[in-house]
This record gives C-alpha cells, sequence and structure tokens, in this order.
C-alpha cells in the first residue's frame, strides 16, 4: 500500500510540475497564445464540418501536438540562454531547430486540414 501512496505522490507532482512548466510558456511566450487561438479555431471547425471522427481526433491532435513543440521550443531556448548569452553559432542553430520543430509540427496539422478539406469538396 505504501508504495501505491509513494507512486500516486510522484504521478501529483509530475502533473504539477508540468502545469508550472505550461504556465510559464503561457505567461511569457505570446507565440503560444497564438497557437492556443489557432486551436480553438480549428478545434471548433472540426465540430462544425461534417467531418470523421478519425479526421476529427487527426486534427485536435495535431493542434496538441503544436503546443507541445512550442513548450519545448521555449526549453530549449531557455536552457541556451541560461548557459551564454552571447551569440554562438551552435546557440542560434539550437534555437532555430526549436522553431523549426514548431513549424513543422503546424505544417504537418496544416496538410492535415488541407487532406480533409479536399475531401470534403470531393463527396
Amino acid at each position: 500500500m505504501r508504495f501505491i501512496l509513494q507512486e500516486l505522490v510522484k504521478i501529483k507532482n509530475r502533473a504539477v510540475w508540468s502545469w508550472y512548466g505550461f504556465y510559464h510558456v503561457a505567461k511569457t511566450e505570446g507565440s503560444l497564445w497564438q497557437w492556443i487561438i489557432a486551436n480553438i479555431i480549428s478545434g471548433s471547425l472540426t465540430f462544425a464540418l461534417p467531418i470523421t471522427y478519425t479526421q476529427q481526433a487527426l486534427i485536435l491532435a495535431g493542434g496538441i501536438l503544436i503546443l507541445a513543440a512550442e513548450c519545448l521550443n521555449t526549453a530549449i531556448e531557455r536552457v541556451v540562454d541560461d548557459i551564454s548569452t552571447k551569440e554562438r553559432p551552435a546557440a542560434k542553430q539550437a534555437k532555430d531547430a526549436g522553431s523549426a520543430a514548431v513549424a513543422i509540427t503546424a505544417i504537418a496539422t496544416g496538410v492535415s486540414w488541407l487532406v480533409i478539406v479536399f475531401d470534403l469538396l470531393l463527396r
């Protein structure tokens, strides 16, 4: 029983730390809010359009993955800036790679939308 309680405390702590991380990104990164607003619009459209549950899940999951990528990008930026504020090629490359991850995730979700809209038009 003690083991189970210890594990539940660990799960609770991880959830709290995750929430703190998300809260920090939301508080400090305007781009996260742009993606949240885009997700609200995109998610609302999935409920308004006559698409399948699978298509809806794909779009909703893509939107959530964009938010995750934005959080990871912020983590990379924080670590790079904490190491040094001097301009360094490797630091720029790390930050650019994090930004690329957000962009690629967004493109993937956009492509999903295009395929779904194309399917709707062909019906």
